[in-house]
């Protein structure tokens, strides 16, 4: 049974193009999800939706049948889902450790240092991280927040080969081990192949692929 579902979604911009059309998709805990897609296909959009960030101007999202509107965006967004933002949006004055526990349900510290970073780093100002540093900030806080649904926007875009490798299998042994849900938008059709399941976005329609 689907944990998340998406029903007749459509997202049109203010100045009325249409970007998403009647995107029908369901998502189970315990798999990995990548959504592939060209620049400007929607893909953002998409997750913002999915994370309860925006509202479609028609059609519902379905978080374990239940329409996320019903108890509200603010409880979805704090209780069942957490965003991993190719933006990072960490708090800019805040050590790794400190943002990391801004919405952490279990010990931030071996995550932290799981995804590379040194017991000095950690205590750092995160503007003093490199960027690829920061990303990994930015996953650890989203894991740490211990949610069935974890959505990730280009993961591992800043990152080197191995750490990106590492990355990925992490999100994998989330989803394998930890029954979780992930989602990631990516234009890496290598971490795609990680996947359990590959979506495409194309034309304001998604399909498997």
């Amino acid at each position: 049974m689907s944990i998340l579902e998406v029903k007749e979604i459509l997202y049109a911009y203010k100045n009325g193009k249409s970007i998403l059309s009647n995107i029908n998709a369901e998502f189970e805990a315990g798999k990995m999800y990548a959504i592939l897609g060209a620049s400007g296909s929607g893909k953002t959009t998409l997750l913002s939706l999915i994370g309860g960030l925006d509202v479609p101007k028609k059609g519902e999202i379905l978080f374990e049948q239940e329409n996320i509107l019903q108890r509200g965006l603010e409880y979805y967004r704090c209780n069942h889902v957490s965003l991993i933002f190719q933006s990072y949006n960490l708090i800019d004055y805040m050590t790794p450790i400190e943002n990391a526990e801004l919405t952490a349900k279990k010990d931030v510290l071996p995550i932290l240092e799981r995804l590379g970073l040194t017991c000095e780093e950690v205590k750092r100002n995160v503007m003093k991280l490199s960027g690829g540093q920061q990303q990994r900030v930015a996953i650890a806080r989203a894991l740490s927040a211990d949610t069935p649904i974890i959505l990730a926007d280009e993961p591992t875009g800043n990152l080197d080969e191995d750490t990106a490798v590492s990355i990925i299998n992490i999100l994998k042994e989330s989803a394998h081990k930890l029954n979780k849900c992930v989602i990631v938008v990516t234009h890496s059709n290598e971490l795609a192949a990680q996947a359990d399941i590959v979506l495409k976005l194309e034309r304001g329609n998604l399909h498997t692929i």
